[in-house]
C-alpha cells in the first residue's frame, strides 16, 4: 500500500493510487494527493512530512475500505519487509519462481526450526512437569502456526483466513 502510494507520488500520477481505495474515499485522497504534490513541490524539507501524511491517509482510506480498524502506521509499517519487494518483483517480471523459492525457502526453514525443538524436548522425564509442559506448548503451537498458515494460504485476498477463494 505504501509502495503504491509512493509511485503514485513520484510520477504524480493519481491513477496509481485510485484501485486502492473505495469509491466513496476517492475524494478525500484526491484531496491529500494534490495537497502534497504541492507541498513536495514548495521544497525538499516538506517532502518526508508530506509523503507520510500521504501515506496515512491512503492506508487508513484502503482500510476503512476493507472494514478494518486503522490505527495509525507503525515505524514498521513502512519498512514492506522481505516479501514485498520479491512479489512485487515477480509482478514486474511475469515469474512467479522466486517469491516461490522465498516463500518455500521460510517455510522449511520455520517449521524444521519448530520440529527440531519438539524433538529435543520430547525426551523429559514423565515427572518434570515444567518440561512435559514446554513440550506440549512448543507440539500444540507447531499444529496451530501450521494451521494458521494454512488458512492464511487458503484465504480469498484481504480476507485474512475467514473465506477461501478455492478447494
Amino acid at each position: 500500500m505504501v509502495t503504491a502510494a509512493r509511485r503514485a507520488l513520484d510520477a504524480e500520477d493519481f491513477n496509481l493510487i485510485l484501485p486502492y481505495v473505495q469509491e466513496s474515499s476517492a475524494a478525500e485522497l484526491k484531496s491529500a494527493f494534490e495537497r502534497v504534490l504541492e507541498a513536495r513541490r514548495s521544497g525538499r524539507s516538506a517532502r518526508p512530512v508530506a509523503d507520510l501524511y500521504f501515506y496515512e491517509t491512503a492506508v487508513r482510506l484502503h482500510r476503512a475500505g476493507e472494514g478494518a480498524a486503522y490505527t495509525g502506521l507503525k515505524p514498521a509499517g513502512l519498512d514492506v519487509g522481505p516479501v514485498i519487494p520479491v512479489a512485487e518483483e515477480a509482478i514486474a517480471t511475469g515469474s512467479p519462481d522466486a517469491l516461490i523459492r522465498l516463500l518455500t525457502d521460510t517455510l522449511r526453514d520455520e517449521v524444521q526450526h519448530r520440529f527440531e525443538r519438539i524433538r529435543h524436548l520430547r525426551h523429559h522425564s514423565p515427572t518434570d512437569i515444567p518440561a512435559a509442559r514446554e513440550y506440549v506448548e512448543a507440539m500444540l503451537g507447531l499444529e496451530v502456526y501450521s494451521h494458521k498458515l494454512y488458512q492464511a494460504m487458503k484465504a480469498a485476498p484481504h480476507q485474512g483466513g475467514s473465506e477461501h477463494h478455492h478447494g
